[in-house]
């Protein structure tokens, strides 16, 4: 059931269920943008200056906006950012199998995959294919939500040795999910898709595939102070960051800076392609919205630099059955509000003032707020904060909810986090 506290965390879970692939994010995304009156605009188009609430969506990345009468060329930016995808298990180009009487799918692994946490589940498929059409190439998105593969365990019969020297799995060996026997009725893959996307199957050309959880997001626990949902890392920030947009649109009140969210795919695989945080695409579409209100590259160097991005990505809670992992002196906890990350080595773009602004910010939302990081003798991830920095030269400074299980299947986070979460970053907008 859900209160007051958790409202955020409810809304996150329908939100998350929904957004399977990054390209269902980004539709999930314009949808909630659409109430509240964004429009989506072609980069290919000349844009007009006319002030107004705008989104654009390149593959699996989208980034939206809103200029009001007020807002002049230089006026400054509040960037929120955030990440589509998560890692998975992404269908091969020639992906039948057939062996032991099964049909089975060969698969690719995407990210940094706990291996171990989607075996004997219920998985679904979803993506995105490109067919053949009059005159050209169409994208259809796709979405099979109902069980339709299972990658089984081997029995620990089979297996004596997993005790002593724990689960081995092979990428290519081990992780071809089963979804057919071998009956003479089976489909191939393309078969399959082409039917689910009504198309003929020589005209399915192309397409990014990826397995998923079927099972829906909720929340556990004594008091439902849990969520157990996929994709926590990142669908949590990009849902708090396109509902603090919306939010801050929807009250209709004035702006001081123009407010952006920048979503983008790729960054479990290093950001490097045409629509992740490493390519032009936040830097290329800010400026043309400087230019389009008849500013000048000037004013657009002078709007970035009275500018802030939050880049906002999970955190790693303190777990409780491996605290040696975590450094003693910054324990983070779940439903206990924000965590600011840090490291010397700027795996993460904070710094003092960076971390200052968004401190404050939670103060003045009566937001609670953890410090977190790294463990001298471990290595940590990173974010899009150090490549938006890199490529704007823009103030950053990387946030994130705690959670548990980062990178499995199943990501464990507070059901109170995402309204905090949410109240911080309307904050920083305001």
């Amino acid at each position: 059931m859900s209160t007051p506290a958790t409202h955020a965390a409810v809304r996150m879970a329908e939100f998350i269920d929904a957004s399977p692939s990054p390209y269902h994010a980004c539709r999930s995304a314009a949808a909630l943008l659409e109430t509240v009156g964004f429009t989506r605009l072609a980069e290919v188009d000349a844009w007009t200056g006319a002030p107004g609430a705008h989104y654009v969506v390149r593959g699996g990345s989208l980034v939206a906006w809103c200029t009001q009468e007020h807002h002049r060329p230089w006026s400054g930016f509040r960037v929120l950012g955030a990440h589509t995808d998560s890692p998975n298990l992404r269908v091969k180009p020639r992906p039948d199998r057939r062996r032991s009487g099964f049909a089975q799918l060969g698969v690719e692994v995407y990210g940094g995959v706990l291996l171990n946490s989607w075996l004997d589940r219920d998985l679904g498929l979803s993506g995105r294919a490109h067919v053949r059409a009059s005159g050209g190439v169409e994208e259809r998105l796709f979405l099979v939500q109902r069980p339709l593969l299972k990658i089984p365990q081997l029995a620990i019969h089979l297996d004596r040795e997993i005790h002593t020297d724990g689960l081995k799995l092979n990428k290519q060996t081990h992780m071809s999910p089963v979804w057919s026997t071998l009956d003479g009725d089976e489909r191939g893959f393309v078969a399959w898709l082409a039917s689910e996307l009504d198309v003929d199957e020589e005209d399915v050309l192309a397409w990014d595939a990826m397995v998923h959880d079927t099972n829906p997001s909720c929340l556990f626990g004594q008091a439902n102070e849990l969520v157990s949902a996929p994709r926590l890392d990142n669908l949590c920030s990009s849902f708090c960051a396109l509902t603090a947009l919306a939010g801050a649109v929807e009250r209709g009140a004035a702006l001081e800076y123009v407010p952006v969210v920048s979503l983008f795919d790729h960054e479990e695989v290093g950001s490097g392609s045409a629509a992740g945080a490493e390519s032009p695409l936040l830097r290329g579409l800010l400026e043309r919205t400087v230019l389009a209100r008849g500013g000048t590259r000037e004013e657009f160097h002078r709007a970035v630099a009275d500018s802030l991005c939050v880049s906002i990505d999970m955190a790693h809670a303190t777990h409780p059955n491996y605290a040696d992992k975590h450094d003693p002196e910054h324990e983070v906890r779940v439903n206990a509000g924000p965590v600011i990350k840090l490291n010397s080595n700027m795996r993460y773009a904070s710094e003092s003032e960076s971390v200052a602004r968004f401190q404050l910010a939670c103060e003045r939302a009566d937001v609670p707020c953890q410090k977190w990081v790294m463990r001298s003798d471990l290595a940590c991830g990173s974010t899009i904060g150090p490549l938006t920095a890199q490529n704007l030269g823009m103030l950053t400074v990387d946030v994130g909810n705690p959670q548990l299980g980062m990178h499995s299947c199943r990501e464990t986070c507070g059901s109170k986090d995402p309204g905090y979460l949410l109240r911080a970053l309307g904050e920083i907008l305001q």
